[in-house]
């Protein structure tokens, strides 16, 4: 089992996860054109996608969905509450899986196991992936840490976690008031503390990797973000992995 990441922040997330014969997208926030331009990057072609998770409907999440699931030939997979607001947009793909906020789906040589977040979006959830030997757990765009949110992601071995913001940076920063509440409330975005301490209190023992994800191109450093979960973890700062905008993250194997 491996993954990687297109690219992760405001301007479009967007992941894959492979086992076996099966490629999983997990969101799609990139236009047709930049999605095929940075799966090749990564030695990937568009037909090689076999599915299209979402997390939920916000732009930088699915911005391509419909157009890539539909040039690739293969579904794409969301909740009830995801379909129907991607319907109310126009933009609701043409081939459809729909998940249950709380539930496990088979796709090729991959489990996917949805579980329910809290952010600003209408039946969000995020994922936990596996191919029975090994578990990714993904967490970005969540608001505050859940006691569900650290059962689902106990004893995984490779973590992606949003790390959105210092909250010092964010407060001090030019964004207008009402978007710094909307960040800092409980259906905002996790701040790089917050996502240390939900680290600090997984079952740790099978960890390998830990990317930090979400990243803010303002009110973040990678510095501070990797300094962070560092210290949850009591290793070296470059033990950490960093998803960013620009060049994403490479393949890594789990």
């Amino acid at each position: 089992m491996r993954f990687a990441c297109l690219g992760s922040g405001s301007r479009g997330n967007a992941w894959l996860v492979a086992s076996g014969s099966t490629m999983l997208m997990v969101d799609c926030g990139f236009s047709l054109k930049e999605t095929v331009h940075r799966l090749r990057r990564l030695d990937v072609e568009l037909t090689e996608i076999d599915g299209v998770l979402l997390t939920h409907e916000h732009t930088d999440h699915v911005r391509g969905a419909a157009r890539v699931a539909a040039r690739a030939g293969c579904p794409v997979w969301l909740t009830h509450g995801c379909l129907a607001m991607l319907e109310a947009q126009g933009e609701a793909p043409e081939r459809v899986e729909l998940l249950d906020g709380d539930a496990e789906v088979g796709i090729g040589d991959l489990l996917a196991r949805t579980f329910p977040v809290p952010h600003d979006a209408r039946e969000p959830v995020q994922y936990v992936l596996s191919d029975g030997r090994a578990r990714l757990g993904m967490l970005t765009d969540v608001g505050h840490v859940t006691e569900h949110m650290v059962a689902r992601l106990d004893g995984c071995d490779a973590l992606v976690l949003e790390c959105n913001h210092d909250i010092g940076l964010l407060r001090g920063g030019g964004y207008p008031s009402a978007l710094k509440a909307r960040i800092l409330g409980r259906h905002g975005h996790l701040d790089n503390e917050a996502a240390a301490g939900l680290l600090g209190r997984l079952e740790r023992a099978r960890l390998r990797h830990v990317v930090a994800a979400h990243l803010s191109g303002e009110n973040n450093t990678p510095s501070l973000a990797r300094s962070a979960l560092a210290g949850a973890l009591d290793c070296a700062p470059e033990e950490i992995g960093v998803a960013d905008q620009a060049g994403g993250l490479g393949w890594r194997d789990i």
